[in-house]
């Protein structure tokens, strides 16, 4: 307890002491922004269930944080930084976590950024088409603040706008693969249990730098835009040294190229959306490798409406279509789980304010009729004053079937217990 609080303690005093606070010069606080918050955050597991090997009991994550945002800028540059400070009860150890630290500058009708920096694209509410950036789905699954589902990206952006088109052209040089739920926290579907694992992810080069561009604007009152991709999946895919009885196992991150659209715009009494995306898997179009994801069309039709004042609902349908699924059949191993042609998934968010707007309470839901599994995430925030809020979230999942993408994690319902206070 002693080294959490004089870790805290030791973060706050170089915030304090810091020659960049507004006790510097009148010219220079002018330039200057400084933000951040205090949070501590507890998620419980509810189930009694454990995986092997388990860290932490029935606390799947628990943390002090503080957070420091520090902006400076002047008439040709921006500088902007997001430092977490904070201590896992669950590692039982402090960290510094970097959430973004970038420099921009402006030349004419155009902006450029480099360094570390949060991407976000496309259209969907928690489903993701041309949104291809890394995202954290351990960080999700446990009830921390949605802001940590993004994983910021060491990257190069350049906007470039006109009257009536503009783009962002992004290179990311530094590969960073999705954060999947940790195995010692998570209770999960593991096709090859007790088999030993390596990685192979994308090494430093231009060859593997990934390269996204999104080309926007406004038509008809809609917002629109096109979206290419050229990089690597991001989930890891499985490739076993042997058929039968494998010894090892090697994550790899095969090379794949993304063509979409997005449209979002006001219509029919609320506010639609839909989105389409070509998954281009380039290093197996013929679908013959069965370590190698196939291609696939995906696409995403969204409707949000305020029914009566202070509550609105949100609908979503997602598409996933699996082309050459007759080599995928062919060529899938004896006794592994195989993926729908067609999986589909529908999602509701319900969200009703009460007391002023200080009192939220909502639903998320997810729910596959295809893989026939569910995941709820219920959720009361109450903002106690205007930088001091509290909320409590649950994670709910559950299915037919524990080889599901959600029904895996069938063992791992949890609550989620926040306190930030936001300066």
């Amino acid at each position: 307890m002693l080294r959490r609080v004089i870790f805290l303690a030791s973060a706050l005093f170089c915030f304090h002491a810091s020659p960049l606070t507004p006790y510097a010069s009148r010219a220079s606080a002018e330039e200057l922004s400084i933000h951040g918050f205090l949070q501590t955050n507890y998620d419980t597991r509810l189930t009694g269930q454990y995986p092997p090997n388990p860290q932490g009991g029935d606390l799947l994550f628990g943390e002090e944080r503080f957070q420091l945002r520090l902006g400076h800028s002047n008439e040709k540059v921006r500088l902007f930084t997001r430092t977490d400070f904070f201590y896992d009860h669950v590692a039982n150890r402090p960290g510094v976590e970097s959430r973004e630290a970038y420099a921009e500058g402006s030349v004419g009708p155009s902006d450029l950024r480099a360094g570390r920096q949060i991407l976000i694209w496309g259209a969907g509410d928690y489903l993701f088409i041309n949104d291809i950036f890394a995202k954290d789905w351990g960080a999700f699954f446990s009830g921390r603040p949605v802001e940590y589902l993004r994983v910021p990206q060491n990257a190069v952006k350049l906007d470039l706008g006109t009257t009536g088109l503009s783009a962002e052209i992004v290179a990311i040089p530094f590969f960073q693969e999705d954060k999947l739920p940790p195995r010692n926290r998570f209770v999960q579907f593991d096709p090859f249990p007790g088999v030993a694992r390596t990685a192979q992810t994308p090494g430093l080069g231009i060859q593997n730098t990934e390269l996204a561009a999104r080309f926007y604007g406004t038509t008809w009152g809609f917002d629109t835009a096109l979206y290419f991709y050229r990089g690597f999946f991001h989930v890891p895919a499985l490739q076993a040294n042997q058929t039968t009885s494998p010894t090892l196992v090697t994550e790899t991150f095969p090379r794949l190229a993304v063509y979409g659209a997005s449209t979002r715009g006001n219509a029919l009494g609320g506010v639609v959306s839909a989105e389409v995306g070509y998954y281009d898997s380039l290093a197996d179009r013929a679908g013959r490798d069965p370590a190698i994801p196939n291609s696939s069309f995906r696409y995403l039709a969204g409707y949000q409406r305020q029914l009566w004042e202070d509550f609105t609902i949100g609908l979503q349908y997602y598409g996933e279509l699996m082309l050459q699924y007759d080599a995928y059949r062919a060529t899938l191993s004896s006794g592994f789980p195989g993926q729908d042609q067609h999986r589909q998934l529908a999602t509701v968010r319900l969200t009703q304010l009460f007391w002023n707007q200080t009192l939220r309470v909502g639903l998320f839901a997810f729910y596959s009729p295809t893989d026939q599994d569910y995941y709820l995430i219920p959720e009361v925030r109450y903002s106690i004053t205007d930088n001091l809020w509290v909320s409590a979230t649950g994670n709910i999942f559950g299915g037919r079937r524990t080889t599901t993408f959600f029904g895996q994690f069938d063992a791992d319902d949890n609550l989620a217990m926040t306190v930030r206070y936001e300066f």
